[in-house]
């Protein structure tokens, strides 16, 4: 289905997964618009996508994603500046966090409004574009991390992502018999700095040309829900979402 959705804006663009993403569908001919905080780094990104790929169009914005009356503007005016917008990725987050409780709630609330309310922020954005013309694909990324809160430093994190997977469920059954489809991908240990800096387990961690190949195939195809890189990550969630907890905290 997605060689229909030529004009695709992805948040989170100047790094990790978001730029690698952006990379793979410049290669495919798409037209991009690509939002970060860092507008340096794309357009370092947007000039390296034009002389990788002559002819291919990229706009690109300075966004918070935390500024929800940015987000509804500079969404309209790449919507404008492509002439429509066929699919948006929510895919910009962060990774801080902290022990509940341990004086460090500063870190875990900036998680908390990036991951959840920056995504829904977006996904309000998006949706009102897609209804309007009454056709898109919304594509939330959220996590493995959402199917079992993950102690310690972790828990704000996985309970963000585990707000946006609810979100995306909600949202696929609601629109489900119209031209707007939503997908949530629930990416696992992928090699990012972010990744890095989470201390995610090394040998649980695919590359991040593997991890970004899986993530653009299932976009592609637009399920309703798509857990990945490979048939690992698809075993480790239904593990944390059918096992009973005294089996799961082992693994957490």
């Amino acid at each position: 289905m997605g060689e229909r959705r030529n004009k695709i804006l992805i948040t989170g663009a100047s790094s990790g997964l978001g730029e690698e993403m952006a990379r793979r569908f410049a290669a495919k001919g798409k037209a991009l618009a690509l939002c970060s905080r860092r507008l340096d780094r794309l357009e370092a990104l947007r000039d390296e996508l034009i002389i990788a790929n002559p002819g291919v169009t990229v706009a690109i914005r300075a966004l918070d994603v935390n500024d929800h009356d940015a987000v509804v503007r500079v969404f309209g005016e790449l919507h404008d500046e492509l002439g429509g917008l066929d699919r948006v990725v929510v895919n910009a987050g962060i990774g801080k966090g902290a022990k509940i409780g341990s004086g460090r709630a500063d870190a875990n609330l900036a998680t908390a409004r990036t991951n959840f309310i920056g995504a829904l922020s977006q996904a309000e954005a998006a949706l009102e574009i897609f209804r309007a013309q009454k056709y898109g694909h919304l594509v939330l990324v959220s996590s493995i991390s959402a199917d079992r809160g993950l102690p310690g430093p972790k828990a704000v994190y996985s309970a963000s992502k585990a707000g946006v997977a609810a979100l995306g469920e909600a949202l696929a059954s609601e629109l489900a018999k119209t031209d707007i489809v939503v997908t949530t991908l629930l990416p696992g240990y992928i090699a990012t700095d972010m990744s890095a800096k989470a201390g995610d387990n090394k040998l649980m961690t695919a590359s991040l040309d593997e991890g970004v190949s899986a993530m653009v195939a299932a976009i592609e195809k637009e399920p309703r829900r798509a857990a990945l890189p490979g048939l690992k990550w698809r075993g480790i969630d239904a593990a944390l979402r059918f096992l009973p907890n005294e089996l799961t905290d082992r693994m957490v």
